[in-house]
């Protein structure tokens, strides 16, 4: 029987320090039926001329110019080129563990259609990781052994960009990088999570991302966290609010300022609620900064949570409990 057809989707821009191991990595692949849909995205090094080499010698790879500029445009122009039954996304910078194609492609057919594939990260770098990405590693981790990444979807992006697989019609059900919205990796979680797919869980490590100074999620404006306020607020009022509830925020910090501000440009009313005696009874932006308290005089509402803190969010968590309040139903951790 014919093996299905995988395709790779990979956006590339002055990656050429790199490029060649990510590239052996996909032709070590235990998994051999697959093509490499790979897009210049303007670069300025060799990477271009690296990649034609590999061309040369496989032609599984396919290399094409981005006719616009970015990673969305480099996307849909590779996903338009793809041929594939399967399609999943790779990072010019990073490595696949040999079995990764394998074992995506596995866990996809023993669930079928509207499941999305995804796999363990493992953060890797010649200057060592930081804190904030192995903490981020291990939580996102843990929400994918389980399956339960939609569960904090509100905090940051659940599904690592690089590492996950889906069938071809389930991406072309959700118009997949249409329109151009970023981050593109978490428009695309929240289109899986509005389309309800069920995501499979899965204890292996099916990639290893690299971190590095230059790398586009820390340079690139469209990564900025002004943009993953203005995301997360675009599917929590498209895709959770309840307009006859009162909409609630905890927190006073620089993101419950941002998410209020917002709010007020949208004529969204909100009440605004805090823990700090020195802010409460203060008028921010015209709204008054009640205590928390205040939701116990509100039968029903919807609080987005701003709170950092990770033991401030565990105390929080045990309130909404003791409250009988739901997690993505009364309240939403949007950090």
């Amino acid at each position: 029987m014919q093996q299905p057809l995988i395709s790779i989707l990979i956006p590339f821009k002055n990656t050429e320090l790199f490029l060649g191991e990510c590239l052996d990595s996909i032709i070590n692949q235990t998994y051999s039926n697959w093509e490499l849909l790979i897009i210049d995205d303007n670069s300025t090094d060799n990477s271009y001329s690296l990649v034609e080499s590999y061309t040369k010698k496989n032609t599984r790879i396919k290399l094409f110019k981005n006719e616009g500029s970015g990673i969305i445009n480099a996307l849909k122009l590779a996903f338009s080129k793809s041929k594939g039954t399967y399609i999943t996304r790779m990072d010019s910078d990073d490595i696949m563990p040999n079995i990764k194609l394998e074992t995506l492609l596995k866990n996809l057919q023993q669930h079928g259609k509207r499941y999305i594939a995804t796999g363990l990260v493992s953060y890797f770098s010649a200057e060592g990781i930081s804190d904030g990405y192995r903490k981020y590693e291990t939580w996102l981790n843990k929400l994918t052994s389980k399956g339960t990444n939609y569960s904090e979807i509100y905090k940051e992006c659940v599904i690592p960009s690089p590492c996950w697989m889906i069938s071809r019609e389930d991406l072309l059900n959700i118009d997949a990088f249409n329109p151009t919205r970023y981050p593109e990796d978490y428009d695309l979680t929240f289109r899986f999570y509005q389309a309800n797919y069920k995501i499979i869980p899965c204890n292996q490590t099916l990639h290893f991302w690299r971190d590095y100074g230059t790398r586009a999620s820390r340079t690139d404006a469209n990564y900025a966290e002004n943009s993953f306020i203005d995301i997360k607020l675009y599917y929590f009022l498209k895709l959770d609010y309840n307009k006859k509830q009162p909409l609630v925020i905890w927190g006073a910090g620089n993101k419950g300022k941002a998410i209020a501000k917002k709010l007020n440009a949208l004529n969204i009313p909100f009440y605004w609620i805090c823990d700090n005696p020195k802010k409460i009874g203060k008028h921010i932006y015209n709204v008054e900064m009640k205590p928390f308290q205040y939701l116990e005089t509100l039968k029903h509402f919807q609080c987005i949570v701003s709170v950092a803190n990770n033991e401030e969010q565990q105390t929080i968590k045990a309130y909404f409990l003791k409250l009988n309040k739901k997690s993505m139903t009364d309240y939403f951790f949007f950090c």
